[in-house]
């Protein structure tokens, strides 16, 4: 029973794999599991139902998305790469460090609405990030381009990740809670947020040293051709 259902997780991974319906492959699969749990058919379709319904509340988030491409149609990167402009000792490595700094407190303040791909990297921090990279290199490549959009992306995964489990009330501690006293083992939410802390300063220690180390990387680059505007 046990490899039945630990069999759920390679099933959403070949779901996606295959680039099917993310929210048909997730909903076939939590059927999946409820069933080979023991659990009658019916009571899986009502308890995912009543989840739906009781967290609908999360579905607001979507309606910030309209607001986003009004304020891109208006401008909202070209203002975001005109701010950036006028900093000189900008750099992309340095945007991202400054974003991830901030986005790892307010996610362990609990504040995880405050950061985000749609509401703030596609609109602000990626356009930063590349501005900062193509004022100091003229040139830079597509190829370039991609790899700071990819860690703008990044940077809020990672900040995101470590830093909510520091807040005590997070879906993710609550979760780790339940897991270890379905086992037997008695957690506080208050110790499982205090050992947090140290996982999340190395993240922020080793991502921000990544970043680092792509500022040096694109400078040998563009410097070598010629391309540093410093």
């Amino acid at each position: 029973m046990d490899w039945l259902l630990l069999a759920s997780i390679p099933l959403i991974i070949l779901g996606f794999v295959l680039k099917l319906n993310p929210f048909l492959v997730v909903t076939f699969v939590g059927i999946y599991a409820g069933l080979v749990s023991g659990f009658d058919f019916f009571k899986v379709i009502s308890d995912m139902g009543k989840s739906f319904v009781d967290n609908r509340y999360i579905a607001i988030i979507w309606l910030i998305l309209p607001l986003l491409a009004i304020l891109e149609h208006k401008g909202l990167k070209e203002q975001a790469k005109n701010l950036i402009s006028k900093i000189k000792v900008a750099s992309t490595g340095k945007i991202l460090m400054c974003y991830f700094v901030l986005r790892q407190i307010s996610a362990a303040l609990g504040l995880l609405s405050l950061g985000g791909h749609a509401q703030m990297v596609r609109p602000l921090i990626a356009p930063m990030a590349e501005a900062a990279a193509k004022l100091k290199f003229k040139n830079l490549s597509h190829e370039d381009s991609q790899k700071i959009k990819a860690y703008s992306s990044g940077t809020d995964n990672v900040a995101v990740f470590f830093g909510e489990d520091i807040f005590i009330a997070v879906h993710s501690i609550l979760f780790i809670k339940a897991f270890y006293e379905s086992n037997g083992i008695i957690v506080e939410p208050l110790h499982l947020s205090i050992w947090a802390i140290p996982s999340g300063i190395l993240a922020l220690i080793i991502h921000c040293f990544r970043l680092y180390l792509l500022d040096r990387k694109l400078e040998k680059k563009y410097k070598g051709l010629g391309d540093d505007k410093s």
